[in-house]
This record gives C-alpha cells, sequence and structure tokens, in this order.
C-alpha cells in the first residue's frame, strides 16, 4: 500500500510579496513601463479634476496641485541634507526665500535692478543659493546634531529678518509684479498668470522630474555612497578615508539650490514677495514633509509632500488644526514607525539591485532602525 503526502503548505509569509519587492524584481525596461502611464496619469491630474480627491469649491484643484508640486520640490531638496547626509536642517526656508527673493529683484518692476527674462533668473536664483549654501555651510558643518539644528534655525530667522529691515528688500510692503515664463494663450492673456496653476503645475512636475534623475544618480555615486555613510556614522566614514566636510558642503550646496529653484517658482507663480511668508512654522512643515514620508527615500518625500501640502487644503474645516495634527502623526510615527512612511532604503548604491539579486536572491530591503531588514529576526545581515 502507498500513502502519497502532500507537501505542506507555503508560509503566508512566503507567499506574499511586498510591493517594493516586487518593484525591484523588476527590470528597468519594465520599470520604465510602469512608470510613463503614471507619470502621464500625474501629468493630467488638474485637468482631469477627479471628484474623489478635488479641492473643490473651498479652494482651486490646479492652484491646489501646484502647491503640492511645490512642497514635492521643496521636500527633495531638503532630503538631500536631511534624509541622504543625515544633517538636520532647521532653517531650509531661508534657502526658499533667498530664491524667492532674487527671482522678485530681477523680475518686478518695484526692484532697482535690471530686469531680466524669468528662465534667466531661476538658474541665478540657484547659483545665489548655493553661494549662501556655501557661506553657512563652511563655519557650521563641523558641528553636529543638536547643535547644528540651532545654528540653520538662526539663518532661517536671520534671512526673514534681513528681509523686514533691510531697505531694497521692502520689508513688508514685499515686491508685486514679479515676472512670470514666457508664452501667451490663444485670446491673448499670458500662459502662466497667477489664477491658472495647470501651467504652473506642469512645470514643476517637470522639473521635479529632472531633479530626481539627477539626485537618483547622485545617490548611486560615489558623492551619494559618501553622504550615507556620513549619515550612517560621521566618525567611521571619516576613518576610512572619506573627506566628510567636503562631502556635507556638496550636501548643503546641493540641498540649497533645490530650495532657492522652488522658492523662485512659488515667487513667479504668486507674482507677490513679502517677508512674512518665511517663517520658522513653513520651514517646520518643510521638515514635516521629510520626516513623515520618510527620510532618505525619494518616494517617501514625495508621499510626505502631498499629505502635508493636500490635506489641508482638501478639508479646509480642519485646516487651522493642521500643525496639531501633524504634530500628533509625527509623534505617532515616531512610536509606531520612527523610519517614516517609507524608509529609506539600506543598500549598495552603485549596482545595489544585481548585488542583492545575486546574494540574497531577492530585491532590495527597507530599513526600520538604520540596518539591514531580515526575514527572520535572529538573522543578521
Amino acid at each position: 500500500m502507498t500513502t502519497t503526502t502532500t507537501p505542506p503548505a507555503a508560509p503566508a509569509k512566503a507567499r506574499r510579496r511586498p510591493l517594493s519587492e516586487w518593484w525591484n524584481r523588476l527590470s528597468r525596461v519594465q520599470q520604465w513601463g510602469v512608470l510613463i502611464p503614471l507619470v502621464a496619469l500625474v501629468y493630467l491630474l488638474p485637468v482631469l479634476n477627479p471628484p474623489l480627491i478635488t479641492t473643490q469649491p473651498g479652494y482651486d484643484f490646479p492652484i491646489a496641485m501646484f502647491e503640492v508640486a511645490r512642497y514635492a520640490l521643496v521636500a527633495i531638496g531638503l532630503n538631500i541634507v536631511v534624509g541622504q547626509a543625515g544633517l538636520l536642517d532647521l532653517g531650509y526656508v531661508g534657502f526658499f526665500a533667498i530664491g524667492a527673493y532674487v527671482m522678485a529683484l530681477f523680475t518686478s518692476p518695484d526692484s532697482s535692478l535690471a530686469k531680466l527674462p524669468f528662465l534667466v533668473v531661476l538658474p541665478i536664483a540657484m547659483v545665489v543659493t548655493m553661494i549662501f549654501g556655501v557661506i553657512l555651510g563652511t563655519p557650521t558643518l563641523r558641528l553636529r546634531g543638536d547643535y547644528l539644528a540651532i545654528v540653520t534655525l538662526g539663518f532661517g530667522e536671520i534671512v526673514r529678518l534681513l528681509a523686514d529691515n533691510i531697505d531694497p528688500l521692502r520689508g513688508n510692503r514685499g515686491f508685486q509684479g514679479v515676472g512670470h515664463p514666457p508664452g501667451v494663450k490663444a485670446d491673448g492673456n499670458p500662459l502662466f498668470n497667477n489664477t491658472d496653476g495647470i501651467p504652473w503645475y506642469w512645470l514643476c512636475v517637470t522639473i521635479i522630474i529632472v531633479i530626481l534623475f539627477v539626485v537618483g544618480n547622485l545617490e548611486r555615486s560615489r558623492v551619494g555612497r559618501a553622504w550615507v555613510a556620513i549619515r550612517d556614522d560621521e566618525d567611521a566614514a571619516e576613518i576610512m578615508g572619506v573627506p566628510t566636510f567636503k562631502f556635507k558642503i556638496w550636501a548643503f550646496v546641493g540641498g540649497a539650490a533645490v530650495g532657492g529653484l522652488s522658492g523662485a517658482l512659488y515667487a513667479g507663480q504668486l507674482g507677490f514677495v513679502n517677508n512674512q511668508k518665511f517663517d520658522v512654522v513653513t520651514s517646520m512643515l518643510f521638515l514635516a514633509a521629510v520626516i513623515l514620508g520618510g527620510a532618505g527615500n525619494k518616494v517617501g518625500v514625495l508621499l510626505g509632500a502631498i499629505v502635508v501640502a493636500y490635506v489641508p487644503l482638501r478639508f479646509q474645516q480642519i485646516a487651522e488644526y493642521k500643525y496639531l495634527i501633524f504634530g500628533l502623526a509625527l509623534i505617532i510615527l515616531m512610536i509606531f514607525r520612527p523610519q517614516g512612511l517609507l524608509g529609506a532604503r539600506q543598500r549598495l548604491l552603485a549596482y545595489g539591485r544585481q548585488a542583492y539579486q545575486r546574494l540574497l536572491g531577492k530585491g532590495e530591503q527597507v530599513s526600520s532602525d538604520g540596518s539591514l531588514v531580515t526575514d527572520n529576526p535572529g538573522e543578521k545581515a
């Protein structure tokens, strides 16, 4: 008599394939095949105005989408500093303000400086903020932790106070008629104006895609590996020969450039700049977007920016309580998910996908506490 035995059912954990692991198993061509329709949908959002996510009638939906995109761009820049290099920057709004004021000074009729086209001023705003990044970073980046946070917080307040007290910056009067990109509609009105958020949204999303491409390549370069080493353990990185100070300056400069770019876009869309829009609270919201989404993860910080910018615009009745709500959300995250909604990927940044697939037989893992996550709690990575 023969007996047949059925193989034991695979454990439930083995049957489940996390979305991140499924994504990392795809080839580059397959990933682009998924991303292209997704990006097309993102571009069409303000045109489609889906009923489930619309902010109307309380807030114009295309303008709301531009606000979300603007926060996403800011979060990407701040993530270079906080998430990639591990430098706690509480005054990032200072770079944002510098970019906005550069755009106002070179395009507004209220300024005495020579008037330049909007698209020419954008790179100028980035260069000026990069210079300020070097000026701030050179004497302060030898500090760490809370000391660095306090210094950067002071930098943000210094920029705001200078705008209030230096007469050419016009204080509370501000600059009106800030420039915008070229282009006209069929009726002869400017394509980029304060009431139509669709062109501004498309411009900002395009810039985000370019910045993500640049930042992604930096992550996989020697610079990105140095940033991760500094973030994980600066002393060990320095012992291993990483010029930590130089790479921290590079992180500060790169983050400053993106911050200045986002500030210039903000000034152009709003058409008005004064000293009331660059306070500490705004800087905290920028940082909340990075921490909430997951510092060090580009997709995570985009998700965090969407939450921070979109939720108050979608639910107007709770908008005045947004600081309380985000504060509670951050406390809950610190307790239950300290890595944020999407944690930073811990991997070999150059050829990391191939290394994981060959050595471990699976895709990249997501960190929960700064070390590699394994399938078995008793296993060590």
